[in-house]
């Protein structure tokens, strides 16, 4: 009997899903814009990206054929895809209208819980905690201590020979669990071996990469998701998260209490700096998290750590670009300190040159997806033409609209950047650059904007100046393998593989040698 009510409801939930999935294909007001055939039943459009290997110089991503035009997505729904800048800024100004996508927010769940990166709302106010500039200026010394620390640690290694050998983005992601204070007090960077909350982070990643039909459809039916093998194999390595997350969050609460730091003194870590914030006098109730919101930030973190792909990024960028790399260099080393304040970091011009065009030219994240929550009407900068050849100055989406926000796309745009838009020149920084997109930083799309824009990019910046300032002026780097074998692969951000060595995962390979002024 309850078996069978289950398999009616189940019923039910697929029928309604499949009717859903037609209104949004046949019924969709976009069906009137130019677009593509769909490339593949299942995948639609996606399949050229999820299908494929893209390579450092061929980024399927960046391909942006027409400003406003419709994709097909999973089961072959319309999807909304536009460089639009007047409508991007409608989309991301309107947060409450246009939020996470159901698919998106469901597969992120599954890696950082239901932290300040899946909520939404109300609830994303409440978990947005402050990461403004006297709270990273805090923060800029223990960046530039690991920073030093892994500097020393390379030259050990080329203490021999005098070169090195180096998986870059494994070494930077030590460096930065460390200075996000949920691994320094494990002392990620002088061991050899992964933490256990590295590892059970590592784990929970690579379970949920996989991009298989049946998820697809859990993310779209949740009845469907106890059928899953994911929610099991993630069942260990998020407790041992959630078991770590909460000694941390214990130990920075009894640390402040017994050093009377809750309201004055320097935060040593962001779990810390989160801690403390949330205890201030003045924060409303309403506002303070429970120790299980801050719990949720635990994995959300993780993933912020792993922006340090943009710092392994610019260091692949600079070995594709020797003139910049010494120009770089020259400059960091007019410094008279290897300890430089977050005011010196911020007053190297080329350094900021450098750190702009890696984020433009790589953006960690290469795209992400709203849904329109009620009907609306999109305004647009260029008019489109549909398919019958009638002009259009405005867009209208219908409740449930799955919208692209092509961030690497719009970075990458040689109507906004000009025909070189795809090299990698910081020079072209110098001149003061002034664009229409409404990103939160930089006149780029790499921490969004609005409301919802990245919370922790002064903290990204920051760190990777810190990164850079430190190594580049230690260091010369090559590539250790030729460019066409580098590839990008998406999860949550673009991590870098080496396709001749696939068994090795995520690395990026890199020849160090010691720089000795002549």
């Amino acid at each position: 009997m309850l078996l069978n009510l289950l398999f009616s409801l189940v019923g039910s939930l697929g029928v309604y899903a499949l009717y859903q999935i037609f209104r949004l294909i046949y019924q969709s007001p976009l069906k009137l814009l130019p677009g593509p055939k769909s490339a593949h039943l299942l995948y639609g459009n996606l399949s050229t990206v999820l299908l494929s290997n893209s390579t450092v110089r061929s980024s399927l991503f960046s391909v942006c054929s027409i400003p406003t035009s419709r994709r097909k997505g999973f089961f072959g729904l319309t999807q909304l895809y536009t460089t639009d800048t007047k409508a991007l800024n409608h989309f991301l100004t309107n947060s409450y209208i246009y939020q996470k996508a159901e698919l998106s927010r469901y597969f992120l769940s599954r890696i950082v819980g239901p932290g300040v990166l899946v909520a939404e709302g109300d609830a994303h106010r409440r978990q947005n905690p402050a990461f403004g500039a006297p709270q990273v200026r805090e923060l800029t010394e223990i960046f530039v201590q690991k920073s030093v620390e892994l500097r020393d640690i390379w030259s050990a290694q080329t203490a021999g020979s005098g070169t090195a050998r180096v998986d870059v983005l494994a070494w930077l992601s030590k460096a930065t669990l460390d200075m996000i204070g949920l691994a320094g007090r494990f002392n990620s960077l002088a061991s050899e071996e992964q933490t256990e909350l590295a590892a059970a982070f590592a784990t929970t990643v690579e379970a949920s990469q996989e991009m298989v039909p049946l998820r697809i459809v859990q993310a779209w039916i949740p009845a469907f998701r106890f059928l899953s093998k994911l929610d099991r194999a993630l069942e260990k390595p998020q407790a041992v998260m959630q078991r770590i997350g909460l000694l941390l969050i214990q130990k920075s609460k009894d640390e402040m209490a017994q050093n009377g730091t809750f309201e004055t003194g320097r935060s040593r870590d962001l779990l810390s700096l989160l801690v403390r914030a949330n205890t201030a006098k003045d924060l409303p109730a309403s506002q303070r998290l429970s120790d299980e919101d801050v719990l949720a930030q635990v994995p959300t973190f993780l993933v912020a750590g792993h922006e340090t792909t943009a710092t392994t990024w610019a260091l692949f960028a600079l070995t594709q670009n020797l003139a910049a790399q010494t120009r770089l260099r020259n400059e960091l080393l007019e410094v008279g300190t290897d300890e430089p304040t977050m005011d010196e970091l911020n007053a190297l011009q080329y350094l900021d040159c450098v750190v702009r065009e890696t984020l433009r030219l790589h953006a960690p994240v290469p795209l992400t997806r709203r849904v329109a929550t009620q009907d609306d009407i999109v305004p647009l900068d260029k008019p489109f033409t549909d398919i019958h050849g009638n002009v259009h100055e405005t867009i209208r989406v219908t409740k449930g609209q799955s919208i692209v926000i092509p961030i690497l796309a719009v970075n990458r745009d040689p109507a906004i950047w000009g025909p070189d838009s795809t090299e990698f020149i910081p020079e072209r920084w110098e001149s003061g650059i002034s664009t229409p997109i409404p990103g939160i930083w930089g006149h780029m799309l790499s921490f969004l904007g609005g409301p919802r824009a990245c919370i922790g990019y002064r903290f990204s910046l920051i760190e990777m100046k810190a990164l850079l300032f430190t190594l580049v002026r230690a260091f010369e780097f090559e590539l250790a393998v030729p460019i066409a074998d580098i590839q990008k692969k998406t999860a949550i951000v673009q991590r870098p593989m080496v396709r001749s060595e696939p068994a090795a995962g995520d690395q990026m390979p890199l020849i160090i040698k010691p720089y000795i002024c002549s």
